[in-house]
């Protein structure tokens, strides 16, 4: 086919409405042997071709959009035939519009690009129109003209060669080339797949020569000054580059590089440096030129970078930029042309770097940490930094040198990951900053463990702590560019007002974006990339999280030690232990990850012991309880891979058919779909069939994983689990109850440092709320105590000052079983005996000797406790004889703790008299303790003798501490205590023990128990007289005293017992005398007559000693009722058993008085009252005796009178006539109190037996009662005047009834 054409041919017009063929003579003299039907065919596919050509000039967008499609789709099909016909069109239609001929070489690129094979005619037909278009100047500007250029790139892909070398003609002219010229540079430069294997080389060789040619133009002052124009001038889009400008950074670069001259290569790139640094692509660009001058001329590039560093712009902006115009902003982002510059001379320097690597490092540094913090810093120094990174790995010395700014590059790595917005990812920035951190570390020196921690800290924090990915998503799309949105640049002045260059290519379709360039399309440096449509939040973070695997892993690449490792997990576990749910799936995940990576790589030493490995499975095993089923998965496979680890490391190599199932690819769920998950991650399903431990549930895991933990790693287990106790997540704590009894089940016995695991147990159970986790963990402390008693014991004593609940509970779960029970009393009995002085405020003795002190008490407090707790019910019980003697000797000690120990000056003589009365905490807790002892034990019967009579305030002061030891014994031999024979069994040790105490409580009692008859059941009297002569010779006084007084009991001297009851008539007859001292001594004198009588008794004089009593019940002097009150009750106590006749009535007829002068207004009156009257109940052997002694004791009010009434007037007929009788004596009594009382009892009497009560009173008593009780209705107690009221009716009613 001929391409030119005759002069008539170019004369034809063009009608528009004519489809004009025009074949050529080679195709005519082709279709001379064709069928008819197939020329047909192609003339008709041509007209079709040549028609939609024409229609591209159409103007309605569906309509253009269809044609485009079907030319694609014809091109596809018959390159050739588009091709000759797209030429025949611009032959045979040379007055086209532009806008018709832009659309032509779209379609003909496009026609081009389909066709396998191009003839050499239509390639050097195609690269004449391209050529001629190229440099046109049309109202569409550099749209038109990129659109030529694309043919001819287009053409690059069948002869890229021709091409070429009509480029290098072109630009080797002198004449500084058209930029369509660049265009198509660029386009061979950066598209692969216009070469052959082996090509691009070729290409790049010869643009290297071309560049090499092209120095001899940077003298050329008219050249030089239109490529600086070309570069510094503005583009349409800021944010974009064109690319031939980007490209002619690159072979500016070229240039320099192979330029000769330094002075020359200097004043270019002070020149270039100079101009504007407003715009991100001019910085990127500026830093390639540089980059690429610096891989020839490095000194040089260094010295001109230096000193544009120091320039007064430079120094000006980094202090404090605030731009006034908009000229300043020119040199707001220097800094960052700065940082990218020097990336660049790092990676183009390549074997030449290591040298220069810590001042570039340290330039670095310092923009960083004085330039405007802003996005375009921070992107700058992260793609400078990975540039020079990828560089320094490149090179095969890097490992041996040893750079000295690593250190100050990780902060400021460090200091980025933290800036970077916590609530979003919208930017790969965390992505890259930690994949350049993991190349630091493979560099030397090795980082230190502060710096490392820092590290990791950040970067866990920085990807952990991400929000959820749904909320990402959420956050992120405000700050996400709009996808596939065709950004127009702005029309030239030349295009305002209505015929746009964008509007020739708007309704070309999706296919064709011919015009505006994709933000996301716009190519990138890799530093920081904002996310695109084309990358999910999920990839993103897909990516992060992977970087963040890779840390890890280069971590243990670096240093393969267990030391290692327990570094990089101890640094996970804060995460793993979190109470966001997300933040435990990333973390547990990369756990796994990091877990997978060293069973399939063995990098650690596997003869080093692993490091607090027993942390590490705590922690998976409470997390293979998490709700979230992700988290679940990952900790279960990362046990299985945990389990793996360890039996290759105690020799028990795990089998191929594991090895091989280990590397499996993850299945789905059992139904096929997705495990759900409350996370980031789908739930990962569990390990393959053939691998036994992956099919292991969470518990049967941990139990064979523990088989091969070392005592020290248990120890750690149970720590974390006793942690884990403290969680928030009610799971957590349920999971951490359940594995600290799993492990103590199995291990309790061999295990160390239990009382501080018991303390710590304490400390957390004051915050579990789940029942169920409570009683696991209390359940492991009762598993302890078994083998670890001692320990818990102490553990517990220091916890127990004041005993909370929480405390009481572990005490109780410690006595759950019986044995153990017997043995937490024994070794409390043995720390309530350890009983040094307590330390002074000035006294420097050590610290043991106060805590032993602080658990003597806290024994003692302990103690009253238990007693109430049914768990050590029965072991009290067995315990009594010691724990009373105990108790008793333990008050003693309190007591002397608050003697003075010198004398005292008189201006702290009130100070002194405080001392002298223990704190009420310390001295009312033993008391507590010995009452409950009594009471809970079944001894209510002492506790009630001494209650009675006030004895207990007889233990509150050390004078007094004897005399109430004494009556205490002295209740248990009256009352015939059981346990005195047991407690004998106790006194003869105590006696030889080297405590004083011990020895003076134990003298002090056994004096009391000479009286009882038991006492020679287990002692002989032969015995009992060695003791005490032994006593005799004590270093104590008081016990050589109490010795002494016990050698004269009447036991070993019964002749005694003859003279004292002759001595009683004499006694008696002192009862009248005048001086109520005297008498009161003379009283107190017959009681201890009585006493030491013991069970030999008064005999008959006691009926004598009960009526002269009696006769002072009413006595006026009050001290003379109180020993008459006393007496009796003493006496009644002694005959109790055995009294002799008449003795009983003498008891009837007393208990009215000693009833009504319970009101006494006496003290000791109504005490001596209350207790003789208990006394005279348990002679008569009234019902309800505990009842009777606790409403005597502590009872007020109306309940109270009336079970004292009832007790006195339901027992016989004749007593009742006698106490009725008696109460209405007392109607006439002065003394307000009984009067008042007298009248309440016969009103209750009157209210339950009105009839007795008619057929007993006279006219005379009934007068009495209705003046009595007239005078009690102006009674001051309202309750008082109520019931007179009441009853003044009531007797009314009774007087007028007639008499049966």
């Amino acid at each position: 086919m001929k391409v030119a054409q005759d002069s008539s041919h170019k004369d034809r017009q063009v009608l528009p409405t004519t489809i004009l063929l025009r074949k050529s003579q080679s195709s005519q003299a082709a279709l001379v042997p064709k069928e008819h039907k197939m020329f047909m065919e192609e003339a008709y596919n041509a007209a079709i071709c040549f028609k939609m050509l024409r229609d591209l000039n159409g103007p309605e967008p569906l309509r253009l959009k269809y044609v485009i499609k079907k030319i694609k789709n014809m091109a596809s099909r018959s390159p050739n035939l588009v091709l000759e016909t797209i030429h025949d069109y611009f032959v045979d239609n040379p007055e086209i519009s532009t806008r018709h001929k832009f659309r032509l070489l779209q379609v003909l690129e496009s026609a081009i690009g389909a066709s396998d094979f191009l003839e050499e005619v239509w390639e050097k037909a195609f690269m004449q129109l391209a050529l001629e278009n190229m440099i046109k100047t049309t109202e569409l500007e550099d749209v038109y003209q990129d659109a030529a250029s694309n043919v001819l790139v287009a053409i690059c892909k069948h002869s890229w060669r021709a091409v070429a070398q009509h480029l290098e003609t072109e630009v080797l002219t002198g004449v500084f080339p058209h930029r369509s010229l660049l265009y198509v540079m660029s386009a061979l430069s950066s598209k692969e797949e216009l070469f052959n294997q082996g090509e691009k080389a070729c290409w790049e060789e010869q643009l290297a020569q071309m560049a090499v040619k092209s120095v001899q133009f940077l003298n050329a002052d008219v050249w030089s000054k239109e490529l600086l124009w070309a570069l510094t001038k503005p583009d349409q889009m800021h944010h974009e580059q064109p690319p031939e400008k980007a490209f002619l950074f690159t072979y500016y670069g070229m240039i320099l590089q192979a330029a000769e001259d330094s002075t020359m290569v200097r004043t270019h790139l002070k020149a270039l440096l100079e101009t504007s640094h407003q715009w991100p692509k001019q910085r990127e660009g500026i830093a390639i030129t540089v980059g690429l001058a610096a891989a020839r001329h490095l000194d040089d590039v260094w010295a001109v970078l230096d000193q544009f560093g120091r320039s007064g712009p430079i120094k000006w902006s980094l202090h404090s930029f605030s731009p006034k115009s908009c000229e300043d902003l020119r040199w707001k982002w220097a800094s960052s042309t700065l940082l990218l510059a020097y990336g660049q001379v790092a990676a183009k320097a390549k074997q030449h770097i290591l040298p220069w690597v810590d001042n570039i490092l340290s330039r670095m540094i310092f923009y960083f940490h004085y330039s405007s913090w802003d996005d375009t810093l921070k992107q700058s120094f992260l793609t400078a930094v990975l540039l020079l990174v990828e560089a320094v790995t490149r090179d095969e010395g890097a490992h041996s040198y040893k750079f000295s700014q690593t250190s100050e590059l990780l902060d400021c790595l460090t200091v980025l990951m933290e800036k970077e917005p916590p609530d979003s990812l919208c930017t790969s920035v965390r992505q890259q900053t930690i994949h350049i951190i993991s190349s630091l570390c493979k560099l030397r020196p090795p980082l230190d463990l502060e710096k490392k921690s820092r590290v990791l800290s950040v970067c866990f924090r920085s990807v952990f702590a991400l929000p959820l990915l749904e909320v990402l998503e959420k956050h992120t799309c405000l700050f996400l560019e709009p996808p596939d949105i065709q950004v127009q640049a702005p029309a030239p002045a030349c295009m305002q007002g209505g015929n746009r260059a964008e509007e020739v290519a708007l309704h070309l379709g999706d296919d064709w974006p011919l015009v505006g360039r994709s933000l996301n399309d716009a190519p990138r440096g890799n530093a920081g990339r904002r996310l695109t449509a084309g990358t999910s939040v999920q990839t993103l973070y897909d990516r992060t999280a992977e970087a963040l695997d890779q840390l890890l892993q280069s971590f243990v690449t670096q240093s393969p030690t267990t030391e290692e490792l327990h570094i990089l997990l101890s640094h996970m576990y804060i995460w793993l232990a979190s109470e966001k749910a997300h933040e435990r799936q990333r973390a547990v995940h990369s756990c796994l990850t990091l877990l997978k990576f060293l069973n399939h790589n063995i990098y650690v030493d596997l003869q080093e012991k692993f490091k607090r490995i027993g942390q590490l499975v705590g922690m998976l095993g409470i997390l293979c309880q998490d709700p979230d089923r992700a988290t679940q998965r990952s900790s279960l496979e990362g046990m299985g891979h945990l389990y793996q680890l360890l039996m290759r490391q105690k020799g028990g190599e795990v089998s191929q058919v594991e090895a091989r199932t280990l590397k499996l690819p993850p299945q789905p769920g059992v139904d096929g779909a997705p495990l759900c998950s409350s996370g980031d991650q789908k739930a990962p399903p569990t390990g393959s069939p053939q691998d036994p431990i992956f099919q292991l549930s969470s518990s049967q895991i941990i139990k064979e994983v523990l088989k091969h933990l070392t005592m020290l790693e248990l120890t750690d287990l149970i720590w974390t689990a006793i942690d884990g106790l403290g969680s928030s997540s009610p799971f957590r704590v349920q999971a951490a109850a359940e594995m600290l009894l799993m492990v103590i089940e199995s291990h309790g016995a061999e295990l160390q440092t239990v009382a501080n695991m018991g303390r710590a147990i304490h400390l957390q159970l004051c915050s579990v709320r789940i029942p169920q986790a409570k009683e696991n963990a209390l359940q492991a402390i009762t598993l302890l105590a078994r083998n670890h008693t001692p320990e818990l014991v102490a553990a517990f004593l220091d916890v127990s000052i004041p005993l909370d609940s929480h405390a009481f509970r572990l005490w109780r779960a410690l006595g759950a079983e019986q044995p153990v029970s017997r043995l937490v009393l024994a070794v409390l009995l043995a720390w309530l005996q350890e009983r040094p002085l307590p330390t002074e405020a000035g006294d420097s003795s050590p610290h043991p000797k106060e805590k032993t002190y602080l658990r003597s008490l806290a024994a003692m407090n302990t103690l009253q406790e238990l007693q109430f707790a049914r768990e050590f019910k029965a072991a009290m019980q067995e315990a009594y004889p010691k724990l009373f003697l105990a108790l008793l000797t333990q008050m003693h000690y309190i007591l002397e703790l608050n003697l003075p120990t010198e004398p005292q000056p008189a201006q702290q003589a009130q100070k002194a008299q405080e001392a002298a009365t223990p704190s009420p905490q310390s001295c009312s807790t033993s008391l507590e303790a010995l009452k409950s002892l009594l009471s809970t034990k079944g001894h209510w019967r002492d506790f009630a003798y001494l209650e009675l009579q006030g004895t207990w305030e007889l233990f509150a002061t050390i004078h007094t501490y004897s005399q109430g030891v004494s009556l205490l014994a002295r209740a248990m031999v009256k009352n015939h205590c059981k346990q005195v024979k047991t407690v004998l069994g106790q006194l003869l040790p105590r006696l030889q023990s080297q405590d004083e105490r011990e020895r003076k409580v134990a003298i002090l009692i056994l004096t009391e128990f000479l009286y009882s008859p038991a006492l020679l059941e287990v002692l002989s009297k032969q015995a009992a007289l060695t003791v005490l002569a032994r006593g005799l010779r004590d270093p104590s006084p008081d016990v050589r005293m109490l010795s002494l007084q016990g050698l004269g009991n009447i036991l070993f001297h019964p002749e005694k017992g003859t003279l004292l009851r002759g001595q009683l008539p004499r006694f008696l007859e002192g009862f009248f005398q005048d001086s109520e001292p005297v008498v009161v001594r003379v009283m107190g004198a017959v009681s201890d007559v009585l006493r030491r009588l013991g069970a030999h008794g008064a005999g008959a004089q006691s009926l004598g000693v009960a009526i002269n009593a009696r006769s002072f019940f009413d006595d006026e002097r009050d001290g003379i009722r109180a020993a008459a009150m006393a007496l009796f009750g003493d006496l009644v106590a002694t005959v109790e058993g055995r009294e002799p006749g008449g003795l009983r009535t003498q008891v009837l007829q007393s208990m009215m008085a000693l009833l009504l002068h319970q009101k006494d207004h006496c003290p000791a009156v109504v005490t001596q009252a209350k207790f003789a009257f208990y006394r005279c109940a348990v002679l008569l052997r009234w019902r309800l005796q505990h009842t009777l002694f606790c409403t005597l004791a502590w009872e007020r009010g109306l309940s109270a009178r009336h079970f004292l009434w009832t007790c006195l007037m339901t027992h016989s007929q004749e007593e009742f006539s006698i106490h009725l009788a008696q109460a209405l004596s007392y109607l006439h009594s002065r003394r307000h109190h009984i009067k008042t009382w007298a009248a309440l009892f016969i009103g209750y009497t009157i209210c339950y037996h009105p009839q007795a009560v008619s057929q007993v009173v006279n006219d005379v008593d009934t007068n009495l009662l209705f003046c009595t009780f007239e005078d009690l209705k102006k009674d001051p107690e309202p309750g008082v005047r109520e019931f007179a009221t009441r009853q003044f009716s009531f007797l009314q009613e009774v007087v007028t009834r007639p008499k049966q």
